[in-house]
């Protein structure tokens, strides 16, 4: 994949109207994230017109249940011809496993390519205090991605979602072709906004992230086009 291809787009909007607005105001981006909000406004008709426009879609649901609910919704999301779907590592081996095997089906009996199943390895705003005091797990961080990262390969997915600061130590761990998705990412003339655990996007991808989700530097900079192009640059220079 080029660079412009790696890069994910939030389309962090409350509507179907807003969402085309901006994918049509950003014809160059390829690679769009649909999150829980514009999902349950939306629905699947959305995800029908953004691959009506040749876009590759990242269905970020997060989903987190028990097996048998996971892998209903994950057949019904493979049905939509989605490029990346999420699930919670810490919905367990049992639950993955079903998560994979589901999607994978469901894609099928569409006639579509199955998408590749992610699992979200820690949330990028939880940083090791909250992971320590609130959570209660005694482990770093970066400990704690790199089990889940590996519970998740072991389950038989595609990729992790990880903090841009996991993914070298877990490209040494995982196979390599095995898709680490970092959000979190934000260029040095961004605000750093909600996400502790970030880096550049050029930094990221030489740490050894697959695909990069940045969203406000692109949609709230003052010329979106002119940032997307600028983020692209920086990620291809020397």
């Amino acid at each position: 994949m080029t660079v412009d291809q790696r890069i994910i787009v939030p389309l962090d909007v409350p509507s179907t109207t807003a969402a085309i607005a901006l994918v049509e105001a950003l014809p160059q981006v390829s690679f769009w994230k649909v999150g829980l909000e514009l999902f349950i406004s939306a629905g699947p008709g959305l995800l029908d017109e953004l691959r009506a426009r040749q876009k590759r879609i990242f269905l970020d649901l997060k989903l987190h249940d028990i097996p048998n609910t996971m892998a209903g919704a994950c057949a019904a999301a493979g049905r939509c011809g989605v490029s990346l779907l999420t699930v919670h590592a810490a919905a367990g081996k049992e639950a993955l496993v079903a998560a994979q095997a589901a999607a994978i089906a469901g894609a099928e009996s569409a006639g579509v390519a199955p998408p590749v199943v992610v699992a979200v390895t820690l949330l990028t705003s939880v940083d090791s205090k909250a992971l320590a005091l609130e959570l209660k797990i005694p482990l770093s961080p970066t400990d704690y991605a790199l089990q889940m990262a590996l519970l998740a390969n072991d389950s038989g997915l595609g990729g992790v979602v990880c903090s841009p600061h996991e993914a070298s130590q877990l490209r040494r761990f995982l196979p390599a072709d095995f898709v680490l998705v970092c959000p979190g990412v934000r260029p040095t003339w961004a605000d750093r906004q909600d996400q502790r655990r970030t880096l550049t996007p050029a930094q990221a991808i030489q740490a050894g992230a697959t695909c990069l989700v940045v969203g406000r530097p692109i949609t709230s900079a003052p010329d979106p086009a002119a940032a997307f192009r600028r983020i692209c640059e920086e990620c291809t220079a020397p």
